[in-house]
């Protein structure tokens, strides 16, 4: 029997880290008026939501999404606004680490997972009610928005293959 040598060859990165995919396409430059409508959408779901729990319900739907490029971008805007890096990394145990958030961040959380996973084709009774109880119907109304603009965000992101690392927040 001759063994046959599979291991994967080592980029030519100096840590040994591999390689970065190149994105599939240009998104923004191939559908620009669809690429600002998003903009637009984003902007009307931020729209009076408090930024340190929108950080947060953005984080985590990219985490479940598997976006990584939205991974890197959130958890970066949410560093250079004020957010600690427990609390991020935290986020993809939320469960077992309740400690770390408040009541209503807890809430908006459950319902990001139950919105952006639908599993059963339906947000749980008990997941709504649970939000609705910590915020009033407008507040939930915009909570909700900004689940569904960082979703669809998401489908772009990895359908595109964009490419995490380079981005780089705001000057504030």
């Amino acid at each position: 029997m001759t063994s046959t040598n599979t291991s994967v060859p080592r980029s030519a990165d100096p840590a040994g880290r591999a390689h970065e995919h190149a994105p599939r396409m240009p998104f923004a430059e191939r559908v620009p008026e669809f690429y600002r409508a998003m903009i637009r959408l984003e902007t009307a779901a931020a729209k009076d939501v408090d930024p340190v729990l929108y950080h947060l319900i953005k984080i985590r739907a990219s985490q479940i999404n598997h976006c990584a490029f939205c991974v890197d971008m959130h958890s970066k805007d949410a560093l250079a606004e004020g957010e600690s890096v427990e609390r991020i990394v935290q986020l993809s145990a939320w469960e077992e680490s309740r400690q770390f958030y408040t009541e209503r961040e807890l809430a908006a959380l459950a319902l990001t997972e139950a919105v952006t996973v639908l599993t059963d084709g339906f947000v749980p009774d008990e997941v709504y009610a649970h939000a609705a109880a910590h915020f009033d119907e407008t507040e939930l109304a915009r909570v909700i928005a900004g689940i569904i603009a960082i979703n669809a965000w998401n489908r772009i992101g990895v359908t595109t293959r964009m490419t995490p690392g380079h981005y780089t927040p705001p000057a504030s």
